[in-house]
């Protein structure tokens, strides 16, 4: 769990997934392509043929208080786009 933060489940990803059997998760800004591919592996039990990585620097915020303006920044994310072997599955759903 140190490399893997939670898997996305939006509608964009749930249309990869049916499209192109793609799954996406936030992953530790630090973690490689070979981790990151090591760590689904183990967990899921599935064979994982392409991993894509992609950096998302966070937003500049500011809001207003009666103090003044307060600024800051949203927190900087890494995403992984994993692709799966035909006919293989991740079930979020049943560790609930």
């Amino acid at each position: 769990m140190e490399i893997l933060r939670k898997p996305l489940l939006t509608e964009k990803v749930t249309q990869l997934t049916d499209k192109l059997n793609r799954y996406a998760f936030l992953v530790n800004p630090k973690a490689n392509k070979i981790q990151i591919k090591a760590a689904i592996e183990a967990m899921y039990g599935v064979n994982i043929t392409a991993v894509n990585t992609m950096r998302y620097v966070g937003k500049l915020k500011t809001r207003n208080t009666k103090a003044g303006p307060v600024s800051g920044r949203a927190a900087t994310v890494k995403k992984a786009v994993v692709t799966l072997k035909d006919g293989e599955v991740i079930d979020f759903y049943s560790n609930i």
